[in-house]
C-alpha cells in the first residue's frame, strides 16, 4: 500500500513536471504555428516574412539585446566562468563539427552550409523566449548571448568564405575583408556592445526613451516567430534528407549530451543551465539561410535544416527540460 503511494506520488510528480515543460514550449511553437497558417490563408506572405526578418535583424533584436543587455548590472552579476563557457562550448561545436564533416561528408559543396546550420542556434530569439517564460526578465540571457552570439556570426563567416563553391585565392581574401566589415557592421554585434559598455559605465537615459525602447523590444520574439512561422516551407525539409538529418541530430541532440553534464559537473544551474541549454540545443537560426545564399553555399540544405530543427525541437526541447526539471536542476 506504503508501495503503491509512492509510486502514484512519483507520477503526479513526473506528469506536474512535463506539464511545466509543456508550458514552457508549447506557447513560443504556437505562435510560429499562427505564423504559418496565416501564411497559408495568405494573410502573410513572402515579402512580408523578408521584411519581417531584416526589421527584426536591424532593428527590434538589437534594440532589445541593447535593453536587456543595458539594465543589467553587469559589474554586480558578471560571471566570467559562465561566458567562457558559452564561448567554449560553442568554438569547440564549430571545430569538431567542421572536422568531423571533412572526415564524414564527401560532397563538399554541402560542408559549409552543413557545419554553420549544425552548430549555431536561434539564441537571441528563441534562447530569451525560452528564460523569459521560466524565470522572467533574467540577466543569464543576455550573458549567454554575450559569450555566444559573437563567435556564431565570426565562425559563419570563416566556414562559409573556406568552402564557398567559388574558386580563386584572390576572390577568397576579398570576401574575408568583406565578412569582417560586415561583422563589424552588425546590428546585433554592435547593440551587444553598447548595451556592455552602457552597463559598465552605469548610464541611465530618460524615461521616455526608456519606454519607446520597451516598446520597440517587446515587437522582437512575437514577431520573429510568426516570421520563422510565415517563413516555413513543408517541401524543402524533403531536400538532400540524410544531410539534414544529421545536421538536425547534432544540433538537437547530440551537443547538448555532450556538453550538458559538463556544464552540470561546473556547478551551472538554474537560468544558467537553461541559457545553455538554449544555446546548444535551439533550433537552427533562419539567418543561416541567408548567409548561405549569399557567399555561394547550399542555401537548400540549410532552409531543409532550419525546417527540421524548427519542428523538431517542438519535441526534444520538451524533453531536455522535463529531465533538467526531474532531476532538480531548474526551479
Amino acid at each position: 500500500m506504503i508501495f503503491e503511494r509512492k509510486v502514484a506520488k512519483r507520477r503526479e510528480i513526473e506528469m506536474d513536471h512535463f506539464i511545466f515543460s509543456l508550458n514552457v514550449t508549447a506557447p513560443i511553437f504556437l505562435v510560429m504555428v499562427l505564423g504559418y497558417a496565416l501564411r497559408q490563408a495568405r494573410i502573410l506572405d513572402e515579402n512580408f516574412v523578408a521584411v519581417a526578418n531584416r526589421f527584426n535583424f536591424t532593428v527590434t533584436l538589437p534594440v532589445m539585446l541593447f535593453r536587456d543587455i543595458s539594465q543589467v548590472p553587469i559589474r554586480e552579476i558578471f560571471d566570467l566562468r559562465y561566458v567562457l563557457f558559452c564561448a567554449a562550448a560553442s568554438t569547440l561545436c564549430f571545430w569538431l563539427i567542421w572536422g568531423a564533416s571533412k572526415l564524414f561528408l564527401k560532397d563538399g559543396s554541402l560542408r559549409g552550409a552543413f557545419v554553420q546550420a549544425s552548430f549555431r542556434s536561434s539564441a537571441a530569439v528563441m534562447g530569451l523566449a525560452f528564460i523569459d517564460n521560466i524565470y522572467g526578465p533574467s540577466a543569464m540571457g543576455p550573458l549567454m548571448i554575450i559569450g555566444a552570439v559573437p563567435l556564431y556570426n565570426i565562425f559563419s563567416v570563416i566556414v562559409l568564405t573556406f568552402e564557398a563553391q567559388e574558386p580563386g585565392k584572390g576572390r577568397d581574401m576579398k570576401k574575408i575583408r568583406q565578412a569582417f566589415l560586415g561583422i563589424i557592421k552588425n546590428p546585433i554585434i554592435l547593440a551587444i556592445m553598447l548595451g556592455l559598455f552602457s552597463s559598465v559605465l552605469g548610464l541611465s537615459y530618460p524615461a521616455i526613451l526608456e519606454s519607446a525602447a520597451d516598446k520597440v523590444a517587446q515587437l522582437a520574439t512575437p514577431l520573429a516567430l510568426i516570421a520563422l512561422g510565415a517563413g516555413f516551407e513543408g517541401k524543402s525539409a524533403l531536400a538532400k534528407i540524410k544531410p539534414t538529418i544529421a545536421a538536425s541530430v547534432i544540433k538537437l541532440i547530440i551537443q547538448p549530451l555532450v556538453f550538458l553534464p559538463v556544464a552540470i559537473w561546473l556547478g551551472f544551474d538554474g537560468e544558467k543551465l537553461i541559457g545553455i541549454l538554449i544555446m546548444l540545443a535551439a533550433p537552427t537560426t533562419p539567418s543561416c539561410y541567408i548567409m548561405a545564399k549569399n557567399m555561394k553555399n547550399d542555401g537548400e540544405l540549410t532552409a531543409s535544416v532550419v525546417v527540421t530543427t524548427t519542428l523538431l525541437a517542438a519535441f526534444t526541447l520538451t524533453v531536455w527540460i522535463f529531465i533538467l526539471k526531474m532531476t532538480g536542476l531548474i526551479g
